[in-house]
């Protein structure tokens, strides 16, 4: 079977491990040709490697979307070498753990810097590029249950992860007649190398029992409705937020 995203080119941010790298060498699988972007060089540059030994085409970049004036440039190297941009991947993101009667100003700043405004300004950089070179684009927002579930203790963070949903809908509304489809991912809790640790102990053991499945995620899981969001199939879909959680967010617990 022809991979669908034959001949498209990405750009994904955060593709320094988790859903980022996941999600690019899954666009790679499919044909596309990949900018991976992140704060650590060597950890994109590894998987490009990886990507190009299996017969793929990827660069990486060094990028922290924080800083917004650096996003446009990143995208015009990765233009340079790859083609024009058709997909853009908005996973990078923070934590933003903290009380909120602990939480400091730089701390909230740093969650909104990276979760909201570099998510705002990639997808402003992207649909300039997309508009200018009369392409149909697809823009992927990765957003959270967060933006709808309280997560105790992650006030900040639920609420950049809100921010994003509702970036999505009005990103699309706006972009509609220039051929740019925007729509978001909200996944559950997916075992990353940042949580590893938590699942195994009392307090993850009764979250995990706490979900009506009593189970994580896989990130393969994403895959398909992923890939409908950033291919053909998205023709007709944008401004949709969709939750991808194995029933986790549903109220009554497990």
């Amino acid at each position: 079977m022809e991979p669908q995203l034959k001949g498209q080119v990405a750009f994904v941010t955060g593709a320094s491990g988790g859903l980022g790298e996941h999600f690019a060498r899954l666009l790679a699988r499919e044909g596309a040709a990949v900018a991976l972007t992140a704060r650590r060089l060597d950890m994109v540059e590894a998987t490009a490697l990886a990507i190009e030994a299996e017969g793929g085409r990827a660069i990486a970049l060094a990028l922290d979307v924080a800083q917004a004036e650096t996003i446009g440039p990143a995208m015009d190297q990765a233009q340079a070498a790859l083609g024009p941009l058709n997909i853009l991947v908005n996973n990078a993101g923070v934590g933003g753990e903290g009380l909120a009667l602990d939480l400091s100003v730089a701390e909230f700043d740093r969650t909104y810097d990276v979760n909201v405004r570099g998510v705002f300004f990639a997808a402003q950089a992207a649909a300039r590029r997309m508009i200018a070179a009369g392409i149909e684009g697809r823009i992927v927002n990765v957003a959270s249950i967060a933006s709808h579930t309280v997560l105790p203790g992650l006030s900040a963070y639920c609420s950049s992860k809100a921010a994003v949903a509702m970036l999505t809908k009005g990103l699309a509304r706006e972009w509609a007649r220039k051929g740019i489809a925007v729509n978001a991912i909200c996944p559950g809790y997916i075992e990353t190398a940042i949580n590893a640790d938590w699942w195994p102990t009392e307090g993850g053991q009764k979250q995990l029992k706490g979900f009506p499945r009593r189970r994580l995620m896989d990130a393969t899981d994403l895959d398909a409705p992923f890939l409908m969001l950033a291919g053909p199939a998205a023709r007709a879909i944008t401004g949709s937020v969709i939750t991808i959680d194995d029933g986790q967010s549903l109220p009554g617990g497990g």
